[in-house]
C-alpha cells in the first residue's frame, strides 16, 4: 500500500530551497539513522524534532497537512489525451445551456441553481471525456454520485448528446405534465438517467463509500466481478459539514477502497456565505482525510500561478497563501488589482518586491480566474493520480470559484446560491467570454436561447466518440433484463403454519429461523444479504456466524476467543453477513447498495436489515426516503418492536411510533404481524413481488418494513379457510369468532369486533375470553397485519371515485356486516390503528401506547398505557354501554374489579 502520509518529492519541488546543500545534509543524516538504528528510531527523532519546533514557535505545517499548493506540480502533470480545444467548446455549450435552463425556468418560480455547475464544470467534463466508464461495455461501469445542485449541467450535457430535447429542458423542475426533469438526481423520477439520489446533502458521500464496499463484497462472494467499477462522488466543501459526509471515512481507509474517489469542489462557499470564513477549508479537509488514512490530492492553483511560484525564492508566497483565511480569498476574487497588491502582497517585503514584477492583468488573472478546478489538464492529472493510486481511497480537493464564467454579478458573491437567473446583458457577456456563436438576434423577446452546434457537429461527434470509447452514455441507469428469481422452496414457509404447540416463540426468533432456511435454498440462498448493526446476538442470529461468515476483506487474521464453541465468531473474505458495528446509518447505506444491485450491477440481491425498531426510522428515515427514491428492494426488520415489549429499557428504547414514520414513505410496505405464520406469509409474498412475478399493477420497486417482537408467546396454527393469505398480505383477516374460540356466547349476547396487531393480539385474545366468561359479551378477534396498507388501499379507492371508478375499500369489504362496534388495539400510539377509522362503517374506538416509554415490566408498562387485557375489557364495555347493549354500571364495576 502506498503511504498516504508521505510527502511526495513532486510536492517539495514547488517549495523554495535557499540552501540545497544543507537540506541534503539533513536528509543524509536521517537516512543514516534509519540505516543504523532502523526506521522506528528515525521516526522517533522526527517526531521529537517536530515537537521541539512547535514548542519554539517555528511555523510548520501540521503533520496531517501539506502546504497550500498543488500536490502535482505543473512540471509533473501528464499530458491529457484528446482535443483540449474541442473539450473547451463542449464545456462552453454546457455552461450556457445550464444557465439558460435555470433562467428560463425562473419565470415559473420553480428555482434552480446556476453557480454550482459553473464552478464545477471541468470537474465533470474531464471525467465524462476521459474517466467515467459507461454501462454498455463489459462489467457494470462506474457509479457516479453527482452533486445535486449541479444537475442543470448534467442535463445540459445530455441535451448536447441528444438524450434530452428543448421541451424537456424547458420543463426543468416541472414534472407533472409527464415530460419534465426533476430538480435533483432522482432515480424514481428519471430512472433511465439518474442512479443515485444525492440530496439530502451528506447522504451521497456516505452511500458512495458503502457502494464501493458493496462492489468489493459482490466480487469477493463470487456473485459478479465488478473490480473494474470505480465509484466517483462529487461533493461540495460546505456539504462536508454534514456528519454523514465524514461518518465512514475510516471504514473506506480500513478496507482499502481504492475503487473510490471523492471529488470535493472547494469553491469556499456554502449556501449563505464562506464555508470557513476565518480558516481554510481545504487544509481542514486535508487533515481530516489524511488522518482517516486517505490519499489526498490538492488541485488548487491554475497555470497562471506558475510564474508567481517561480518568483518565490524565500517561501513568502507559500506562507502567505497558508495564512490568508478563505473569506479573504473570496474577497480578492471581487476586488481590483490595487486592493490585492496592498492587502495580499503588502504584508511581506518579499511579496512587495514580487508584486512589482507583476502586471495588474497578471494579478487579476491569478486571483479572479486561475484555479486548479478550472483547468482541464490539472483536473486530468488529479483524476489520473486517483485511479492509479492503490491501497486507499483518494480525495481530490479542487479549488474553484463559485459562479465562474457567469460574470462579476455572480462570481464569489455570498448570495449566488440563491440567484436564479442572469439578465440578457449578462448572458451576452458570458457568450463573448465563452466564444459561443450565438447572435444578439437569437434573444427573442428577451428570452435567452438554448445553444446547440448541431447533431452532426464536430463537438457532438467528439462527445459521442469519447463516450463510446468509455462504454456508453453517463450518467445512466440500466435495469438489465434478468429472469425473475425462482421462488424458494415452499417448505421453508409452510413449516410455520402448524404453530409452535406448547413452546413459546418470539416473532423475532421466527423470522430468524425463516432466514436460516431461506439462505440454505440452492437457487436463491446466496442472494440474501443479512445486515445487522452489532446486535446479532440480541436478535438470536449468532448461529449464522459460523455458517455464513461475516464479510471482511482481510478474512480472519486472528484466532477468535470463542473458536472452541459451536457458534463462534467467524470472519471471512467471502462472508455473507454484513455486521456493521454500531452504525445504523452505515447499515442503511449497505442496504441501499444491496437493494439496488439489480440495476447497478444486474444482480438481484435480497437484503434484510434487522435493527432495534426504535433506532431505525427515527434515526435514519432520511436514508429510507433515499432508498425509496433509488427504487431499492428488500426487507427492513424492526426487532424488539413496540412500546411495551422491551422490558426495563425505558424511554429511549421503547418504539411506539415507527409505523407512523414508515407510513409517510410511499415505497414502504409496513406490516405489524402478530404470529409466526403471518411473518412467513408476508416474506413469501414480498419475495414474489420484488424478485419474482409481480402481479399486474404491482410495483416491484418497494421495500417491506416488518416489526417483530422479542416476547416469547404461543404461536398458533394458521387458521383454515379461504382468503387468509390474502387478508394477511392486504392487512386484515378474522382470526376467530367467539364461537370458534369455544366461548359459547348466549344467543342474545352483546357482540364487539376486536382488532389487534403485533403483540397486542395476545392481550386482545385474553380480553376476548374475559369478556365472555366474566361479562357475557361475545367478541370476534381480527388480526390487523398492516394498518398502513389498509389505509393506502382505501385512499386508492377514494381516488378512483373521482375518476368514476366504483370500488369498496378492502377494510370496509372485510368488516362489512360484522356485528357490533369495533375496538382496535396496538402496542403503538393510537394514530397507527386510527389510520383506517374513517373507512370502518361500525362505531370506532382505539387503544394505543401514546406518550414516552418508561422502564418497567411488560405488565406494568401495559397497565400504565392502558392497553393490557383488563383495559381492553373496560374499553369494550364502555363502547357497548354507550350503545345501550350492556348496563352502564358494568363499566364502573369492571374498573374497580381490575384496579383501573
Amino acid at each position: 500500500m502506498t503511504d498516504p502520509y508521505a510527502i511526495q518529492p513532486s510536492e517539495l519541488d514547488q517549495l523554495p530551497d535557499r540552501d540545497p546543500e544543507e537540506t541534503a545534509e539533513w536528509q543524509a543524516s536521517l537516512d543514516a539513522v534509519a540505516k543504523a538504528a532502523g526506521p522506528h528510531r528515525a521516526a522517533y527523532l522526527m517526531r521529537r524534532t517536530l515537537e521541539r519546533a512547535e514548542g519554539n514557535g517555528i511555523a510548520l505545517p501540521k503533520l496531517l497537512e501539506t502546504d497550500y499548493v498543488n500536490t502535482i506540480p505543473t512540471a509533473a502533470e501528464p499530458s491529457a489525451p484528446g482535443d483540449e480545444e474541442m473539450e473547451r467548446k463542449i464545456t462552453a455549450w454546457n455552461r450556457w445551456n445550464a444557465a439558460a435552463m435555470v433562467t428560463r425556468g425562473s419565470k415559473y418560480g420553480v428555482g434552480g441553481h446556476i453557480a454550482t455547475f459553473a464552478s464545477a464544470a471541468w470537474l465533470y467534463e474531464t471525467g465524462f471525456n476521459h474517466f467515467f466508464k459507461g454501462k454498455e461495455a463489459d462489467g457494470s461501469g462506474d457509479q457516479l454520485y453527482i452533486q445535486g445542485h449541479a444537475s442543470p449541467g448534467i442535463y445540459a450535457r445530455a441535451f448536447l448528446d441528444g438524450r434530452l430535447d428543448e421541451q424537456q429542458l424547458d420543463n426543468f423542475r416541472r414534472e407533472s405534465g409527464g415530460n419534465g426533469l426533476p430538480s435533483y438526481p432522482h432515480p424514481r423520477r428519471l430512472p433511465w438517467l439518474w442512479e443515485f439520489p444525492t440530496v439530502s446533502m451528506g447522504l451521497g458521500p456516505l452511500s458512495a463509500i458503502y457502494q464501493a464496499r458493496f462492489n468489493r463484497y459482490l466480487t469477493a462472494r463470487g456473485i459478479k466481478d465488478v473490480s473494474d467499477s470505480h465509484v466517483w462522488a462529487f461533493l461540495g466543501d460546505g456539504e462536508m459539514d454534514e456528519p454523514e459526509s465524514t461518518a465512514a471515512l475510516a471504514l473506506a481507509s480500513r478496507e482499502g477502497l481504492d475503487n473510490l474517489t471523492f471529488v470535493i469542489n472547494c469553491n469556499l462557499q456554502r449556501l449563505d456565505g464562506p464555508v470557513r470564513a476565518n480558516f481554510k477549508i481545504v487544509q481542514e479537509l486535508e487533515a481530516q482525510f489524511r488522518g482517516a488514512g486517505w490519499n489526498v490530492v490538492k488541485s488548487l492553483w491554475g497555470n497562471a500561478w506558475d510564474e508567481l511560484f517561480q518568483l518565490d525564492t524565500t517561501g513568502a508566497l507559500v506562507r502567505r497563501l497558508r495564512e490568508v483565511p478563505d473569506a479573504q480569498v473570496q474577497t480578492y476574487q471581487t476586488r481590483d488589482a490595487a486592493y490585492i497588491r496592498q492587502d495580499f502582497f503588502g504584508k511581506d517585503p518579499a511579496l512587495v518586491e514580487m508584486a512589482k514584477l507583476l502586471s495588474d492583468d497578471k494579478i487579476l488573472e491569478c486571483f479572479h480566474f486561475s484555479r486548479g478546478g478550472h483547468e482541464a489538464r490539472k483536473v486530468y492529472a488529479a483524476y489520473k493520480a486517483a485511479v492509479e493510486f492503490k491501497g486507499a481511497p483518494t480525495v481530490i480537493l479542487a479549488q474553484t470559484v463559485k459562479g465562474h464564467t457567469l460574470g462579476e454579478g455572480f462570481a464569489s458573491k455570498n448570495a449566488n446560491h440563491q440567484m436564479k437567473k442572469l439578465t440578457v446583458d449578462e448572458f451576452k457577456t458570458m457568450r463573448d467570454l465563452l466564444e459561443l456563436p450565438i447572435k444578439d438576434s437569437d434573444f427573442v423577446d428577451g428570452v435567452v436561447p438554448y445553444g446547440h452546434p448541431g447533431a452532426d457537429s464536430p463537438e457532438v461527434r467528439y462527445l459521442q466518440e469519447r463516450r463510446a470509447a468509455l462504454g456508453g452514455p453517463a450518467p445512466a441507469r440500466r435495469v438489465h433484463p434478468v429472469a425473475p428469481l425462482p421462488a424458494p422452496a415452499e417448505k421453508a414457509f409452510a413449516s410455520f403454519d402448524k404453530g409452535s404447540g406448547s413452546q413459546n416463540v418470539a416473532t423475532t426468533m421466527a423470522f430468524v429461523r425463516l432466514i436460516k432456511d431461506l439462505v440454505r435454498d440452492k437457487e436463491t440462498g446466496k442472494r440474501w444479504v443479512p445486515i445487522v448493526p452489532d446486535e446479532a446476538r440480541t436478535f438470536g442470529m449468532e448461529s449464522l456466524f459460523p455458517s455464513l461468515g461475516i464479510y471482511s476483506p482481510k478474512g480472519q487474521t486472528y484466532e477468535p476467543v470463542d473458536r472452541d464453541q459451536l457458534m463462534y465468531y467467524k470472519e471471512a473474505q467471502n462472508g455473507q453477513i454484513l455486521n456493521e458495528g454500531i452504525t445504523e446509518a452505515g447499515s442503511m447505506a449497505d442496504f441501499i447498495a444491496a437493494s439496488t444491485a439489480y440495476a447497478t450491477h444486474g444482480e438481484a440481491m435480497i437484503p434484510f436489515y434487522i435493527f432495534y425498531s426504535m433506532f431505525g426510522w427515527q434515526r435514519t428515515a432520511d436514508q429510507m426516503w433515499q432508498l425509496g427514491d433509488q427504487l431499492g428492494r428488500g426487507f427492513l426488520v424492526g426487532a424488539t418492536a413496540g412500546r411495551t415489549t422491551l422490558t426495563g429499557e425505558g424511554l429511549q428504547h421503547a418504539d411506539g411510533h415507527s409505523p407512523v414514520i414508515a407510513a409517510t414513505n410511499p415505497a414502504a410496505l409496513t406490516y405489524d404481524p402478530a404470529f409466526a405464520y403471518e411473518v412467513a406469509t408476508i416474506v413469501r409474498d414480498g419475495i414474489r413481488r420484488m424478485y419474482g412475478e409481480a402481479a399486474p399493477g404491482e410495483d416491484p420497486n418497494v421495500f417491506y418494513y416488518l416489526t417483530v417482537y422479542n416476547e416469547p408467546l404461543p404461536q398458533p396454527a394458521k387458521p383454515s379457510g379461504p382468503g387468509i393469505d390474502e387478508g394477511i398480505v392486504k392487512g386484515l383477516y378474522r382470526f376467530n369468532t367467539a364461537e370458534s374460540a369455544g366461548l359459547s356466547p348466549a344467543a342474545n349476547a352483546a357482540r364487539i369486533q376486536l382488532l389487534g396487531s403485533g403483540t397486542a393480539i395476545h392481550w386482545v385474545l385474553k380480553a376476548q375470553r374475559m369478556l365472555a366468561e366474566e361479562w357475557g359479551v361475545a367478541a370476534d378477534v381480527w388480526s390487523a397485519t398492516s394498518w398502513t396498507e389498509l389505509r393506502r388501499d382505501a385512499l386508492e379507492a377514494d381516488a378512483g371515485l373521482l375518476r368514476g371508478e366504483e370500488r369498496v375499500p378492502y377494510v370496509r369489504q372485510t368488516l362489512h356486516g360484522a356485528e357490533g362496534p369495533v375496538l382496535a388495539v396496538s402496542d403503538y400510539m393510537r394514530q397507527v390503528p386510527d389510520q383506517i377509522a374513517q373507512w370502518v362503517e361500525q362505531d370506532w374506538s382505539s387503544l394505543g401506547a401514546d406518550g414516552f416509554g418508561l422502564s418497567d415490566t411488560r405488565e406494568g408498562a401495559r397497565r400504565h398505557f392502558g392497553v393490557d387485557a383488563e383495559s381492553v375489557v373496560v374499553a369494550a364495555l364502555a363502547q357497548l354501554a354507550r350503545r345501550g347493549e350492556v348496563k352502564a354500571t358494568a363499566v364502573k364495576e369492571a374498573r374497580e374489579k381490575y384496579g383501573l
